[in-house]
């Protein structure tokens, strides 16, 4: 069956997550219920990541395998067509050897978390961002980071429900963007590792929030992190700022991507 890899963009909130739920809307369903409607009876899609309820992607990346050839910028079309309305949409597509697998194959991830600091409430944001009515210093939040970078065993910053094997991770980047907004200020929190373990990314953000405020110091970051006990993290963000950016893959299957 040839195989195709989907760049995907969606909008968490009205599903429970990527992954197919029993009655439950989810990012995997839509897709596959998009496919069904050309092929009937595929297997089932698997995603680089499994995004959690309300958690947004830019540049998810899923493989689907056909039981005929597609011209790659026809099967994005005809999906997209079938997605309507849900708030998914299929970026590029790229046909891709049987060996690629969008979890397995994946080199990097990067992810991106949007926090605005504001007294009025978002209107047009509303979904899209953590929203705080208290100022944060992004110059501590940012030295503060610094303590996360490398190799660490990060069981203090991932979920009870973590499935992974190890709780020993390379962080290769966190950088806070800081950008003034005429009514506030934007926080961006842009991260890069091969993988994450599970609540990672929103467990680093809700800690160093805490050093933003003042709550907590750079040393007792570096504190939580050496505990590596989750009852030493700081409150975990919510998952609306979250968003899956990009997934890295060598080589690159949309690099000569389709038109969207």
């Amino acid at each position: 069956m040839p195989r195709y890899a989907l760049k995907i963009e969606y909008h968490g909130a009205p599903f429970r997550g990527w992954q197919r739920q029993k009655e439950q809307p989810s990012v995997q369903g839509a897709l596959e219920a998009a496919l069904a409607r050309l092929e009937p009876g595929l297997p089932s899609i698997a995603a680089a990541g499994r995004t959690d309820a309300g958690v947004h992607a830019t540049g998810q990346v899923a493989h689907c395998d056909m039981a005929r050839e597609w011209e790659p910028f026809r099967l994005m079309e005809a999906l997209n067509h079938h997605l309507k309305p849900a708030p998914v949409a299929v970026l590029a597509c790229a046909r891709v050897e049987s060996g690629f697998h969008a979890r397995f194959s994946a080199r990097e991830r990067r992810y991106m978390f949007r926090l605005i600091s504001r007294r009025a409430p978002l209107a047009l944001e509303a979904g899209l961002a953590w929203q705080l009515r208290h100022r944060l210093d992004g110059r501590a939040m940012q030295e503060a980071a610094k303590i996360l970078l490398g190799r660490h065993d990060f069981t203090t910053f991932r979920s009870t429900m973590c499935q992974a094997k190890s709780p020993v991770r390379t962080l290769d980047e966190l950088r806070i963007e800081e950008i003034a907004l005429e009514h506030g200020t934007e926080f961006r929190f842009h991260l890069r590792a091969r993988s994450f373990l599970h609540n990672q990314v929103r467990s680093f953000v809700g800690t160093l929030e805490r050093v933003g405020a003042g709550a907590w110091s750079a040393a007792d970051l570096r504190a939580a992190l050496q505990a590596r006990n989750r009852a030493a993290c700081g409150p975990v963000s919510p998952p609306q700022g979250l968003y899956l950016t990009h997934v890295g893959y060598a080589p690159d299957p949309f690099a000569a991507e389709t038109p969207g």
